[in-house]
């Protein structure tokens, strides 16, 4: 799509997101990794113990990590990790000893602890899956240690892992933002983006249940999954649910660009989402991706057929610097624009309108009311397609057509339950998920 955000860098937010959480500074070791092993000594139980084998081995382990631990900030940094390289060497006995649950706590945390200093994933990981599986943490503190597990383990590119572990996380609703994205990544890297969606929307429905605020960064995510694997109907979806969370215009011109994507949309269709984007205000955000909008609007607005709502545009897009008035395109359609209008064609509206009343049929009304409607006449435009449907419309996908149009000429009045109730009477074809985006569109204005 030339001119989309689907194939631009903005649609790989979430990876930046995962990157700067992942950081070695901010990973598992450092200075995240006491805060687990100060939490996870709190959860020692005062029965069930250690055995006498790890008991054993750990003693002296014990000596040698406290000694190492209190050289942290003092000793150069290189001697600090050559420390945990050597006390990783010598935990093997403490490992073979490990038989009980606070056994296996214990040294879960000095593999993790050890694993951060040395930058050795692996191990860390190791460490966080003893935690994990020990059964010693208390019920709040094992979502903290499972999504440390799991972005682990996908830094790991241990994706079965990660999946397991972050899915654990996502369902206790644990308050990183990032381990819904991590977890929906974990499924996309397996090949599975139907389950990334449904992990995602899981996230959302256990935020808002806890009252908590959904990161817009999901939506933008799941649109992101959905487009690379070409999932047209969760694409739209995707959309949608961004809009109505978050209806600011640069969403807008994501949702209807995924929309268009995966939808046959002909002249007409185009036409009334360029409307979408003209009153959403998407048609001002950064002009690298409207310049396209704004040519396949006035191509299929056609200035010898709707010659007032292209100069508008034209000279919108011009204004912007998202058109270039030396275009042979631009200043073509804007002179034939000029032309027709200076022909006479808003005046011959109120003759069209009286020849329009005669008929038996709907055609010649829903004609006027279109040409109204490009004008920025809505009132005049209601009327007619009012008048038009009135007379009878034989075939559905002409209905659908003045339907959306009636409910585009309300919506403009701020009629805007009934310009819902126009869209909603679009239940199939093409128009259905312009129909949704329009409905979200009043609901929306409706809502302020």
């Amino acid at each position: 799509m030339r001119g989309s955000l689907w194939n631009s860098g903005k649609g790989t937010v979430a990876r930046t997101a995962m990157a700067v959480a992942l950081a070695s500074g901010l990973g598992l070791g450092g200075m995240i990794a006491p805060a687990i092993a100060k939490e996870a000594k709190k959860e020692q139980p005062a029965a069930g113990g250690n055995s006498k084998e790890f008991a054993a081995a750990a003693a002296p382990f014990q000596k040698s990590f406290n000694d190492w631990q209190a050289t942290k900030g003092k000793a150069p940094e290189a001697e600090f990790k050559a420390g945990a390289q050597k006390l990783a060497g010598e935990i093997g006995p403490v490992e073979a000893g490990a038989k009980t649950p606070l056994d296996r706590l214990i040294l879960g945390q000095w593999q993790q602890i050890l694993g951060g200093a040395m930058g050795d994933g692996a191990l860390q990981q190791k460490g966080l899956q003893n935690m994990a599986d020990s059964g010693q943490l208390s019920a709040d503190k094992v979502p903290m240690v499972q999504y440390f597990l799991g972005a682990t383990a996908y830094q790991n590119k241990d994706y079965a892992t990660a999946t397991k572990a972050l899915r654990a996380a996502v369902d206790a609703n644990y308050s990183e933002d990032n381990a819904a994205e991590l977890l929906a990544d974990s499924y996309v890297q397996q090949n599975q983006p139907t389950q990334a969606l449904d992990a995602l929307k899981a996230a959302i429905a256990a935020r808002k249940a806890a009252n908590g605020t959904v990161p817009v960064s999901w939506y933008k995510r799941g649109q992101v999954i959905a487009y690379n694997a070409k999932l047209g109907p969760q694409a739209i979806e995707w959309g949608l649910l961004s809009v109505a969370a978050d209806p600011t215009p640069i969403n807008w011109l994501g949702a209807g660009q995924l929309t268009r994507e995966f939808s046959q949309f002909g002249k007409e269709e185009s036409v009334d989402l360029g409307r979408l984007f003209e009153r959403t205000g998407a048609l001002g955000v950064d002009k690298q991706y409207t310049g396209r909008e704004f040519v396949e609007y006035i191509q299929a607005a056609d200035p010898r057929r709707l010659p007032g709502e292209v100069q508008k545009l034209a000279e919108q897009g011009i204004a912007s610097g998202a058109l270039k008035a030396s275009d042979p395109f631009v200043s073509d359609a804007l002179a034939q624009a000029k032309a027709r209008i200076a022909a006479g064609d808003k005046a011959s509206l109120p003759a069209m309108e009286r020849d329009a009343a005669k008929t038996a049929d709907g055609k010649l009304s829903a004609i006027t009311a279109d040409a109204y409607l490009s004008y920025g006449d809505a009132a005049k435009a209601e009327t007619l397609y009012k008048a038009a449907l009135s007379k009878g419309i034989a075939a559905q996908a002409d209905k659908d057509r003045i339907e959306t149009r009636l409910g585009i000429a309300l919506a403009d009045q701020g009629k805007y339950d009934e310009a819902k109730a126009a869209f909603s009477t679009i239940t199939s074809g093409v128009r259905l998920p312009l129909a949704q985006l329009w409905i979200q569109y009043v609901v929306t204005k409706g809502a302020k």
